[in-house]
């Protein structure tokens, strides 16, 4: 197909947003206006697509030209495919590509944390979670486990990013979310903003002085935020001080506590009961 280019040169500018950009500058790349990020794998790319990302450019294994690849490249004639075989791709990304496919895609503006909660009645929130596996497995949790939407403080890993992406198999697409606004306080602001959006929050936390979460006054509430610390300190005393509950997962073999992205599992799933 004449859209398909043979990588050659592996200092072409064109090639920068793969092998040469972080994932900070792809980010900034377009600033103010919102920027670049690069979905991996046919399942995540299509997935963006379907919500309506731009691509850029694609970068695809020879062999996978005529396989999976192959219907979503059919889409979009005009955009640049790069191509090369397995050993070269690698070369210049500096990591071995999942399924063969890499896209480029223009961002889009976030919306605001009203619009989010606009119909909502249970969202996640989360706080400084800074793994991408960690953000990618939550927001797979939250798409499948009946949450409306996902909100996240300054400090969170960029849900956009290759690898959170990747691993929450391109549910970052399918379900809302946005940031605090850089100049929101948090917890101070956000959770005033929250309150005045009719949420009673809930601390996913080690506490003595907790709640259980089959509580039936808690899963009554119309509206829930349930909201996850960040890994190894969890949320912060401030955090849980302001909450309206603290729930602690009841655990056996004493083990003290779930990494956050299970935790995440296990509260959407109970909590978010009153969406079925």
């Amino acid at each position: 197909m004449k859209n398909w280019i043979e990588i050659k040169n592996f200092e072409a500018p064109e090639l920068d947003i793969y092998a040469r950009l972080s994932e900070v500058q792809l980010l900034r790349y377009k600033e103010p206006e919102p920027g670049l990020f690069i979905a991996e794998s046919p399942k995540v790319i299509q997935r963006a697509l379907t919500a309506g990302y731009e691509p850029i450019s694609f970068l695809v294994e020879h062999k996978d030209l005529e396989g999976e690849a192959r219907e979503i490249l059919e889409q979009f004639p005009e955009i640049p495919v790069y191509t090369a075989e397995y050993e070269v791709l690698i070369r210049l990304t500096g990591f071995a590509l999942t399924r063969g496919m890499l896209c480029a895609m223009q961002r889009r503006s976030l919306p605001s944390v009203e619009e989010i909660c606009k119909d909502a009645h249970r969202i996640a929130v989360m706080e400084k979670v800074v793994n991408p596996t960690n953000i990618g497995a939550i927001f797979r949790s939250a798409a499948a486990l009946h949450m409306d939407g996902v909100l996240l403080t300054g400090g969170c890993c960029d849900p956009l990013y290759r690898r959170a992406a990747r691993v929450s198999m391109g549910t970052v697409f399918q379900i809302p979310w946005t940031y605090f606004h850089k100049k929101m306080e948090w917890p101070k602001d956000g959770m005033k903003l929250l309150e005045k959006l009719g949420f009673k929050t809930v601390a996913m936390a080690l506490r003595d002085d907790s709640v259980s979460i089959d509580d039936p006054q808690l899963l009554a509430e119309e509206k829930l935020a349930i909201i996850l610390g960040t890994e190894g300190d969890g949320l912060a005393n401030e955090t849980i001080a302001d909450c309206d509950y603290t729930v602690k997962i009841p655990m056996s073999h004493d083990v003290d506590s779930l990494n956050v992205a299970a935790a995440s599992a296990v509260a959407f799933w109970e909590l978010g009961k009153r969406n079925l």
